[in-house]
């Protein structure tokens, strides 16, 4: 995909979602932190449901000390994993408590030194939190730079890095959030929604859907 092509896609998608936002809610780094881990291998969704009752009593990392793992995983049962989770999340806490004064940090080396946090969770933050020009490649974000060709790549980071240095400066901020919101509701993974797509006709996949 030429330069052209692939500055035309992403002027069509913040035309169409100026201001675009991840569908997680939170109030804080913090609540962000807490959620990111809590999604993944879960539905957004799912995440929303269980954490305004979590957040009500454990909004901040010692608060969430105080909660103890045992009450977390209640709070969280029905999102998957929620036992390993909760225990990501109070070793979290602990670290942050004792590293960082209570403050999620805003470096990478220390958001991925978090027990629980990767690298796309820290992508996620340093992005939605601290405004930083990150791209968080989850598994939307991989299908669709591959499919259309904008950055395909053979793993997660490739495709991060060639979309890094590929996306035009002006579009990176917002960049994550466009592709993962076009990955989940029009270029899904089974079937895709091609003739409801704004950029079916700059996208290099050869097996369009009709319409």
């Amino acid at each position: 995909m030429n330069a052209t092509t692939r500055r035309t896609i992403f002027e069509r998608l913040r035309e169409a979602n100026p201001a675009p936002k991840g569908e997680l809610a939170y109030r804080s780094p913090f609540e962000l932190l807490v959620a990111v881990i809590l999604s993944a291998q879960a539905t957004d969704k799912s995440v929303n449901e269980a954490t305004p009752a979590l957040f009500s009593v454990a909004d901040a990392p010692a608060k969430m000390l105080q909660l103890g793992e045992q009450r977390l995983a209640e709070h969280i049962r029905t999102i998957g994993l929620y036992r390993s989770k909760a225990r990501h999340i109070i070793s979290a806490c602990r670290l942050i408590v004792e590293r960082h004064a209570g403050e999620v940090p805003r470096s990478r080396e220390a958001l991925e030194a978090l027990p629980g946090v990767g690298r796309k969770t820290a992508n996620v933050i340093l992005n939605t939190a601290f405004g930083e020009p990150t791209i968080a490649v989850d598994t939307h974000i991989f299908r669709l730079a591959n499919r259309t060709g904008i950055a395909p790549g053979r793993d997660v980071r490739e495709v991060e890095d060639r979309l890094m240095r590929l996306v035009p400066e002006e579009f990176r901020k917002d960049a994550h959030h466009w592709l993962i919101l076009h990955g989940r509701y029009v270029c899904k993974a089974r079937k895709p929604d091609c003739p409801k797509c704004i950029i079916r006709d700059l996208c290099e996949w050869k097996e369009k859907t009709g319409g």
